[in-house]
């Protein structure tokens, strides 16, 4: 698809005949309402090209979505006609009017693309396909419910949608995957310039809004994983077994050397002794992996009692209770390292024990736009409140009023820093049974005030509006659109495709305002 300018009007070179000959110029069409025009400037020729409604009812001032097409002409040559032919082989596609009818027609008004264009610009050998034309094919993708590259690939011949994106010149599922792993970090980068045009269309009004995270699987099994207490007697076994064949590699040798000559090959590891080896080597590093976090773990462990000692000095105050016994160094051995993606966890979920990231969304309960998004690690929510509140006053500029959140985000940390910004609070305390100060379960002040808030608010509180705003959000990206697990590896991937699907939720929801209005 070749465009130029602005997304409503395509410029063409064109050639035009009179009697057998040609001449190029700039050939115009635009849509105005429901009349297509086209100008030709090569001859200086008007032309209408084509109605949406009946002629006799055709309306230039709206920008609706046209039901139908009927092709016409409506110019007077001299020489009896003219046959326009675009000079690049290309289809002319024109937009109608503001319509938003595919994801592409939105990308065409996101204003920075040099992310995608200037890297894609600066490759060597044959000319690429379009980057805005790339962008748009994997936005529609997705939107359609489609995230492998093959099944892109194979939409591209096979549905008119994308037929109509790629103008007839589908790129191949490599083409389609290579692009999308270049450019992940800009494709990811789309969302808060999606997210403005959602604002600008009025549909994030930061009244309210809901926090929640989900598990999404990660492009790994479980059985894949294996414990740190498993890992050191593997280790041991490999070592062994490692050892017995290199030394069965060596007596093969000298066998061989006296058979074949010095001369001849005989000298490469089996492939039995190198798949052992290459084992070893993942054990040994998985082991080294986790040995480094609970040496981490075990440091933060200590500056933080070391701090809270230092308070509890100034204050005059003894550490109640019996000293905790210091973290040790050395992993759990219960500890466990997947080998498919090692950034994945395995978490709890509903569907049981899954490999697992945790996707973060917050959702603006105005039209269900997510405005801020997070993925981590960890499987617990509760260290996720104050990055999605300040990701929100990053994207756009300001807080929200109102802000809920189900139990998994409750400490007296979070809901200090929501009274702290002045956000009107709504976060579970969670159903503790009997809740006394002897127990443990009342907890904080501010926990104790949540607790009393959202019991007398009944029906009334606010704090209804969480499920209905953003659990239907995660139905839509799941259910709806068939999103369970994540095509990439590692974190950092990871975490930018979760932005292209908040990305697609928003253009979605964009085209459903469109459509509309």
């Amino acid at each position: 698809m070749r465009r130029v300018g602005d997304p409503h009007q395509r410029l063409h070179r064109i050639a035009t005949g009179d009697q057998g000959g040609t001449t190029e110029g700039i050939f115009v069409a635009e849509w105005q309402g429901d009349v297509l025009f086209g100008r030709n400037e090569a001859v200086g020729g008007h032309y209408i090209l084509a109605y949406a409604v009946d002629p006799a009812a055709a309306d230039r001032t709206h920008a609706r979505d046209p039901a139908r097409i009927m092709l016409w002409h409506a110019n007077y040559h001299p020489d009896g006609g003219q046959l326009f032919f675009p000079l690049d082989v290309a289809p002319f596609l024109v937009g109608h009017g503001s319509v938003l009818g595919y994801p592409e027609a939105i990308i065409t008004r996101v204003n920075d693309h040099h992310g995608v264009v200037d890297r894609h610009a600066s490759c060597r050998g044959q000319p690429p396909f379009e980057p805005r034309m790339m962008t748009a094919l994997l936005l529609h993708g997705y939107a359609s419910g489609l995230y492998s590259s093959r099944r892109i690939a194979r939409a591209c011949c096979e549905r008119n949608d994308f037929v109509m994106i790629v103008a007839l010149d589908p790129p191949d599922f490599r083409t389609i995957s290579d692009f999308r792993k270049r450019h992940l970090k800009a494709l990811g980068e789309l969302f808060l310039q999606v997210l403005k045009l959602c604002e600008t269309a009025g549909l994030v009004k930061l009244g309210h809004v809901a926090l929640d995270g989900t598990k999404i699987k990660a492009n790994a099994s479980k059985h894949k994983a294996m414990s740190y207490e498993r890992m050191k007697k593997r280790e041991a076994e490999l070592k062994a077994e490692v050892a017995c064949m290199l030394a069965a590699a060596e007596a093969a040798d000298v066998q061989e050397d006296e058979i074949f000559g010095k001369d001849k090959r005989g000298d490469e590891m089996p492939d039995w002794a190198s798949d052992k080896a290459k084992r070893l080597a993942k054990i040994q590093e998985a082991m080294a992996a986790l040995e480094a976090d609970a040496k981490l773990a075990a440091e933060e462990e200590r500056r933080i009692e070391a701090e809270k000692q230092q308070q509890r000095n100034a204050e005059g105050r003894k550490k109640p209770g019996k000293p905790a016994a210091p973290l040790p160094d050395e992993p759990d051995p219960k500890a466990q390292r997947n080998f498919t993606d090692p950034d994945s966890r395995i978490m709890k979920s509903k569907e049981g024990f899954v490999q697992a990231y945790n996707a973060q969304a917050a959702v603006d309960a105005e039209a269900q736009i997510i405005v801020a998004h997070e993925l981590t690690q960890c499987g617990s929510d509760q260290g996720q409140l104050v990055p999605l509140v300040e990701a929100i006053e990053t994207n756009l500029g300001r807080k929200p009023e109102q802000a809920s959140a189900d139990s998994g985000y409750c400490s007296e940390p979070n809901l200090e820093a929501l009274v702290a910004r002045g956000i009107d609070g709504y976060v579970a305390p969670g159903r503790a049974q009997h809740p006394t100060a002897a127990n443990g379960k009342v907890g904080g002040p501010l926990t104790q005030l949540m607790r009393k808030k959202i019991d007398d608010g009944g029906f009334e509180t606010p704090y209804r509006l969480r499920k209905q705003v953003v659990e239907p959000v995660f139905g839509q990206i799941k259910q709806a659109r068939g999103f369970r697990q994540f095509l990439l590896r590692g974190v950092k991937k990871v975490r930018a495709e979760w932005a292209m699907i908040c990305t697609t939720h928003n253009l979605l929801k964009l085209f459903t305002h469109a459509k509309a209005a």
